[in-house]
């Protein structure tokens, strides 16, 4: 398959121009994407924006090599779900150490809608690759042979961990309370 981003200009080499405006292309049509994706997995939306610039920085110094690959989309979106992956690792660390030494507090507000903390809340329940086959797979539409070459696993491993991440996610938003007006139902 040939990437849609051609790595010639005019059949000629490519030119510095020729690849930031590819490049820019690329941006403009998959920042938005690239940013959700990042929320979804990491449910942090200032985080969010942070990790899809860093993964533009990535995408953008191997411009080249992404342009080649056969789902440049794919290419990025792995680099997203690697930089979310070790966001939440830091982030895990740094609380661990914040409620050790009694300092986290957890008055958080934000003006998200009920159901969208529900669906947030039950997402962050679950473990971190099911989480991210789910959000690609349901979130995404991406095609499960896409999110086994994001993830570095098999198609087997996708199956199992999007039909059981679902189950979970399911399970877990059955569980909570239905939120009515704003106060527990």
């Amino acid at each position: 398959m040939q990437s849609p981003y051609p790595l010639t200009v005019r059949n000629g080499p490519l030119s510095d121009l020729g690849a930031e405006h590819a490049f820019r292309l690329f941006f403009d049509n998959h920042h938005a994407d690239l940013s959700r994706l990042a929320y979804l997995v990491t449910g942090d939306s200032q985080a969010a924006d942070d990790l899809a610039s860093d993964a533009f920085v990535e995408v953008w110094r191997h411009w080249e090599r992404v342009q080649a690959a056969d789902s440049p989309v794919a290419y990025a979106r792995g680099i997203v779900t690697n930089l979310a992956r070790q966001w939440i690792k830091k982030q895990t660390r740094e609380r661990a150490g914040l409620l050790r030494l009694g300092l986290l507090r957890r008055d958080r507000s934000e003006s998200d809608t009920p159901a969208v903390l529900d669906v947030r809340a039950a997402l962050q329940r679950l473990p971190q690759r099911r989480r991210e086959c789910v959000v690609l797979r349901y979130a995404f539409d991406v095609p499960e042979k896409e999110v086994a070459s994001i993830l570095g696993i098999s198609v087997g491993a996708v199956k199992s961990h999007t039909s059981r991440g679902a189950a979970q996610l399911s399970e877990h938003l059955r569980g909570m309370p239905l939120m009515m007006g704003g106060h527990h139902g």
